[in-house]
Formats: structure tokens, C-alpha cells, sequence
């Protein structure tokens, strides 16, 4: 049972999010770092929670395109999985609470927003890409606002938008045969997928631009564009490359997740650009 929760809850898909709120923190130089743990954990609580309730609104849907995920399969039961999500969202806010109050607007903010795409905004056109790549974006706002230093990190904020924004959208094109089937509107399933794709490859531009301006906007090493050309920018090509709209979703999916973790390498390059230029 705690197996089947763990899967429904995804925590793995938090880890970047609380990397970003470490990494923006450290950018941004705290005095303390108590604030940071504690927006980190509400990071964690707000992820958990709110995938928790997405696979509760698209229990059909995943019955086509993840069969196995836990409610389709009947691990969990759509009652447990409910109870588990509100959980998770009163703790979230709660460990906001104890970092000050714009960072708990935040965290607010970002429940209200990922509740609301889960529920009406996931089937819209562009509309709850562009949702997701905002919440993702706040993470790094989250961390600026916990070190209290919002400016080092806006940057940051920018360029994780554009590529959040472009794997959303690869993710619509490798769902696109269950949300065709259940008439969730899409960019893919509305515009095509090769419309889609001139979207990701736009996306992904602006994203490789915006990693290029956080070294001439911030107080970083070479080493940071050293990181970002030799383990971002070959994985951004490779993925521009093969995310044609005649690719199976599996192929999408695998292009997807590639994708997830090129944000890793990206982090690692923040991290050591920022530390080796103190």
C-alpha cells in the first residue's frame, strides 16, 4: 500500500522542484537556511498532493495511456487517493507558513493553479502548458523569496519557464492518442502534432537563449556555459532532432523524460557557475 501511494504521489517528480529552491536560494545568499527547508518541504507537499489529484480527475484517461498507474489499476481506491491529496495540501501551506507571508501566498497561489489545471485548464490549448511551466518558474521565486533576494533569481525563473513550457507540450504529443479518444483538447489534439512540435523546437530555443543570459545577467563562472554546452545543449539538439510528430507516444514519453533530467545537469551548472565566481 505504501508502495502504491509513493507511486501515486510521484515525490521523484518534487526533486527538481526542491533543487530549484536550493539552488535559487544559494543564488540568492540566505541568511539562514531554515526558511529554504521549510519551502523546500512545502514543494514536496504541493507536488504530491496535486498529482495525487490529477490521477483522480483522469482515472479514464489513464486506463489508455498509463494503465498501470495506481487508481487505474486498482491499487488505490479514488476515496484514498482524494483524502490523500487534501492531506498533503493543508501540510503544504502549513510549512509555508512558517517562512513569511509572501511565501505562503505562493504556495497558495501555486495549489489554487495546479488544483485548477488538473480539474479544467489540462484540456486546454497552451493554456495549462503555460500553467505548469509558471508553477515550475516559482519554484526558483519560492527559493529567492525564502533567502529573501528575489532579483539573483529571476533569471533563472525565465529560462526554466521556456523549457518547462516546450517539454509540456512534447508531453501533449505523446499523449495524444488517450486524449484524443476522450476529447481532452490539446495543442496537439487541437493543432496537430507537427504544429505542436514548432512549438517545442520555439520553446526549446528560448530556453537555450535564456541559459545564455543568466551568465551575463548574474555573477556567475565559465564554468556555468562550459556545464550548459557541453550536458544541455547537445540533449536539447538530440530532442529538437527526434520529437517528430510521426514518433510513437512511448517515443515521446522517453524524449520527455530525457528532457527532466537535462534540468539536473542545468542545476549543476548554476550551482558550480554561482560557487566557483564567489
Amino acid at each position: 500500500m505504501i508502495k502504491a501511494y509513493f507511486k501515486l504521489g510521484r515525490p521523484i517528480n518534487a526533486l527538481a522542484g526542491i533543487i530549484a529552491v536550493f539552488i535559487s536560494a544559494y543564488v540568492a545568499g540566505p541568511e539562514t537556511w531554515q526558511p529554504v527547508i521549510m519551502a523546500a518541504l512545502s514543494v514536496l507537499l504541493i507536488t504530491v498532493s496535486t498529482n495525487a489529484w490529477n490521477d483522480y480527475l483522469d482515472i479514464e484517461i489513464d486506463r489508455i495511456n498509463k494503465p498501470g498507474r495506481p487508481l487505474p489499476s486498482g491499487q488505490i481506491n479514488p476515496r484514498g487517493a482524494l483524502v490523500f491529496s487534501t492531506a498533503g495540501t493543508i501540510l503544504s501551506l502549513l510549512a509555508a507558513t512558517f517562512i513569511n507571508p509572501p511565501a505562503f501566498l505562493i504556495a497558495l497561489g501555486s495549489n489554487i493553479l495546479l488544483y485548477f489545471y488538473s480539474w479544467k485548464l489540462k484540456c486546454t490549448v497552451l493554456l495549462g502548458n503555460i500553467t505548469v511551466a509558471l508553477i515550475i518558474a516559482l519554484c526558483f521565486i519560492f527559493g529567492g523569496v525564502a533567502a529573501e533576494s528575489i532579483r539573483p533569481v529571476l533569471p533563472l525563473a525565465g529560462t526554466v519557464f521556456f523549457a518547462m513550457l516546450a517539454r509540456e507540450i512534447l508531453k501533449t504529443m505523446a499523449d495524444y492518442r488517450g486524449d484524443l479518444k476522450h476529447n481532452c483538447s490539446t495543442i496537439a489534439t487541437r493543432w496537430g502534432k507537427s504544429l505542436s512540435r514548432v512549438f517545442v523546437l520555439i520553446f526549446l530555443a528560448a530556453a537555450s537563449l535564456a541559459m545564455v543570459a543568466v551568465f551575463f545577467l548574474g555573477q556567475y563562472s565559465p564554468v556555468y556555459l562550459l556545464v550548459v554546452a557541453v550536458g544541455v545543449y547537445p540533449i536539447f539538439t538530440y530532442i529538437a532532432l527526434n520529437a517528430e510528430s510521426s514518433a510513437t507516444g512511448p517515443e515521446l514519453e522517453r524524449l520527455s523524460t530525457l528532457m527532466k533530467y537535462c534540468f539536473f545537469t542545468w542545476f549543476l551548472a548554476v550551482g558550480l557557475g554561482a560557487g566557483l565566481a564567489a
